[in-house]
């Protein structure tokens, strides 16, 4: 009697362990489709973040009267690159570009160079 029981067994676990080996998994992500628009549009802040990971040039130190002008003239020249002033005890600054790499901003510095000869490439601190 106990073989039989035995043999039972053995049959019943391999029936019902070749149906749940038999199975097969399917996922389906249900996602709004607006996810997608803010991923892209948290790219393009990510590209104008002022990050610490980032250079900048610096094209201007000194007195406010002359920063303004300066911007004026650098943004004439350049409008490809965003420039904002900057106060840090005493004097004005402006800082230009966002860029991810120091090659990016060695190849932009050599454009500016050629009209502001005191520009030079730094990381913010901030």
């Amino acid at each position: 009697m106990s073989l039989k029981i035995n043999f039972l067994t053995l049959i019943c676990c391999t029936i019902f362990t070749s149906f749940m080996f038999g199975q097969e998994g399917k996922v389906t992500i249900n996602q709004d489709k607006h996810i997608a628009v803010l991923l892209d549009l948290k790219k393009e802040l990510n590209k104008t973040e002022n990050s610490t990971d980032r250079y900048k040039i610096q094209v201007y130190s000194g007195n406010r009267a002359d920063a303004e002008s300066t911007q004026s003239k650098f943004n004439a020249a350049f409008s490809k690159w965003q420039s904002t002033i900057v106060y840090e005890y005493p004097n004005f600054k402006i800082w230009a570009g966002n860029f991810n790499t120091r090659l990016e901003a060695d190849r932009s510095l050599k454009e500016v160079k050629q009209k502001f000869s005191s520009a030079f490439i730094f990381k913010p601190k901030k």
